[in-house]
């Protein structure tokens, strides 16, 4: 089995952890922990992409990924921005 056909099921459980990682950012007790849930799952989603980019040959699915992880980047700072102008620190 060559090593490009790992990349499939490895973005197969990383998408079972995305699964995992929106119910905690739904359910999560706190702030805290939703801002941490949806910033994680936008790295996930990232690294999902990357790996199906090899494991499929599509070199454009970086391009995708790559837009993705900058945008995902640029949340968190607004979200940050927000949290702290409403009053205190998260």
């Amino acid at each position: 089995m060559a090593l490009t056909e790992l990349f499939v099921p490895a973005a197969a459980l990383f998408v079972v952890l995305a699964i995992m990682l929106f119910y905690r950012a739904v359910a999560g007790p706190t702030t805290q922990d939703r801002l941490l849930a949806v910033n994680v799952l936008g790295t996930n989603t990232v690294v999902i992409l990357a790996l199906l980019s090899v494991g499929l040959d599509e070199p454009w699915f970086l391009d995708v990924a790559l837009v993705y992880a900058l945008l995902n980047f640029l949340m968190a700072i607004a979200i940050s921005k927000f949290t702290v102008e409403r009053g205190g620190v998260l």
